[in-house]
């Protein structure tokens, strides 16, 4: 029976549109055509100039053939024509492919074959992996190269070049909105530590979503000033390439993490916002002062990867970077959890601020829910802080699924929610902590040890920089904790002073039975390859 609230009430082209976060940049070019969008070095862009060299890469684009659901792949680093690319691909109907511009040339070659990638645009640093992975192509894509005028070198592996290539464009190209807001607007891969990696595709819908959400979750200002310490190929840099157009801002592009690159683009630009993993603020306040000097304004930090440790919470305090640490994976778009704020927290010492802030929180306003349940009944975990179970996920800001694999895709969404494999509770208020990665916890003589809670322990000790925990196969108890710790510039401590103080912090049980000193390997976003560390261990046993 209809309802008299459908009857003669349809969606039209008047009362509905397919959500979609390319019309932030219309907006923002239409309502503030001079304000300055993209910062690079010398280069300054205003909303005006980017919005034409998007519609000039879309333009350009479509006069190659590249439509709907075409992938166009993008090997770049922060620098304006990623930031473009995010608008420009979509606006012809393509699908972008940001890749990891750390990964090696087997496996960006597996991307573009997966992805049947139509065109490939590359920045002349990465040109030996893009070279060497074009050769183990059967079909290769048309090839747009880069010369960023902050790089020197690389070699031109195709027939035009980037900024050529949107001279041929047309800065009024008629874009459209997608048809349908469930059109694939990016596809990112995971990290793929065990087999192929996986790719994600991501839907207009869900950018959009998370696009505000952003904004909302951190109460973000108009025209905010934001620096590219996040790698826009990480999760397309959280949404926050579209969130910056809505907001009208100003995009500080970083082509590589350096301390004093990062702190002059802060000082230069008054940078009021960043993200990035605990690695990132660790740079930064481990510093020479001489770099410090002369920024005295407050600046909004997102954290996410490992809880940021008290060392990191004190010490972007004290050089005026307020932190918020926030929870997701590639399949929910980035953050899709926050440790929201409560103002008592502020008095609390600085152990106690840690512990409240180093928790993944509660969904992000925009995704409907987030839960910790038993994988085996489905059901909520008690609000005890003890009973383990697997977060869980629902809502518009989930991906579409996995390219190419339904198999992995329906595991993935077994039961209505999207699994993330990380083990967690629930506490009292309703936060939900990470204990640790299915597979990353430790089982000792039947006894479950959270690799995280040893790791916090180690983090505690003032010498400490970097601490990855993993299991190592024992004889007699089946697996011990080995602990791979990576010392601040001038500390020194001895592998049984470590294993003391850990004590104090823990049962017995859980202080590492090896402490190995040295550099901790860590992805280009900053979080510690422990599937290495985990190879690494299991030879250490062999050998032992």
């Amino acid at each position: 029976m209809t309802s008299m609230y459908d009857e003669g009430l349809e969606k039209t082209e008047a009362n509905h549109a397919p959500l979609t976060p390319l019309t932030f940049l219309e907006r923002a070019a239409f309502v503030y055509p001079n304000r300055l969008s993209v910062v690079h070095g010398a280069q300054t862009f205003t909303w005006q100039e980017t919005y034409a060299r998007c519609r000039r890469l879309a333009s350009a684009l479509a006069r190659l053939g590249i439509g709907k659901n075409d992938t166009v792949s993008a090997m770049l680093p922060n620098t304006p024509p990623m930031y473009e690319a995010h608008f420009g691909v979509p606006m012809c109907g393509a699908v972008l492919n940001a890749l990891n511009t750390r990964l090696d040339a087997e496996t960006i070659a597996f991307q573009l074959n997966h992805a049947n990638t139509k065109a490939l645009i590359v920045d002349g640093e990465f040109s030996p992996i893009v070279e060497k992975a074009l050769t183990l192509l059967n079909t290769k894509p048309i090839v747009i190269d880069v010369d960023d005028p902050a790089f020197q070198g690389g070699k031109r592996l195709g027939q035009i070049e980037y900024e050529t290539f949107l001279a041929s464009g047309d800065p009024e190209y008629a874009w459209q909105n997608p048809a349908d807001e469930w059109d694939a607007i990016a596809l990112n891969y995971t990290s793929g530590t065990t087999g192929d990696p996986k790719g994600v595709v991501y839907h207009h819908r869900g950018a959009h979503l998370n696009a505000i959400s952003n904004i909302l979750n951190w109460g973000m200002p108009h025209h905010p000033v934001y620096l590219w310490t996040l790698p826009m190929f990480h999760c397309n840099g959280w949404c926050f390439p579209w969130t910056m157009a809505e907001r009208a801002g100003v995009n500080v592009c970083l082509r590589r993490v350096e301390a004093k690159a990062a702190l002059d683009a802060i000082r230069d630009n008054r940078v009021t916002h960043m993200c990035g993993a605990p690695i990132v603020y660790s740079l930064l306040i481990n510093a020479p002062a001489e770099l410090l000097a002369g920024i005295e304004h407050k600046i909004q930090g997102q954290v996410a990867g490992a809880s940021p440790p008290a060392s990191i919470i004190e010490g972007t305090e004290r050089i005026g970077i307020e932190l918020t640490h926030v929870y997701g994976l590639t399949e929910v778009y980035g953050p899709a959890s926050v440790c929201s704020k409560h103002e008592d927290w502020a008095a609390m010492p600085i152990d106690r601020r840690a512990e409240r802030n180093g928790r993944q929180g509660v969904r992000t306003p925009l995704q409907e829910a987030l839960v910790v349940l038993d994988p085996e009944t489905m059901q909520p975990v008690p609000r005890d802080g003890e009973t383990m179970g697997e977060i869980m996920f629902r809502g518009n800001i989930t991906m579409k699924g996995y390219l190419k694999n339904p198999t992995a895709t329906e595991k993935a969404f077994e039961g209505g929610w999207f699994h993330t494999g990380d083990l967690a509770v629930t506490q009292s208020d309703g936060y939900v902590k990470i204990r640790d990665r299915s597979k990353d916890i430790i089982i000792s003589g039947g006894e479950n040890i959270s690799s995280i809670e040893v790791e916090e322990a180690l983090y505690r000790h003032p010498s400490v920089l970097t601490a990855a925990v993993v299991a190592q196969p024992d004889p007699k108890w089946g697996e011990t904790p080995r602990a791979y710790v990576e010392l601040k510039p001038g500390a020194t401590v001895t592998e049984e002073e470590l294993r003391t103080f850990c004590r104090q912090h823990m049962a017995g049980f859980k202080v590492p039975k090896a402490i190995v000193f040295g550099d901790v390997p860590k992805t280009s976003t900053g979080k510690i390859q422990k599937f290495a560390l985990r190879e690494l261990a299991k030879s250490a046993s062999a050998i032992d």
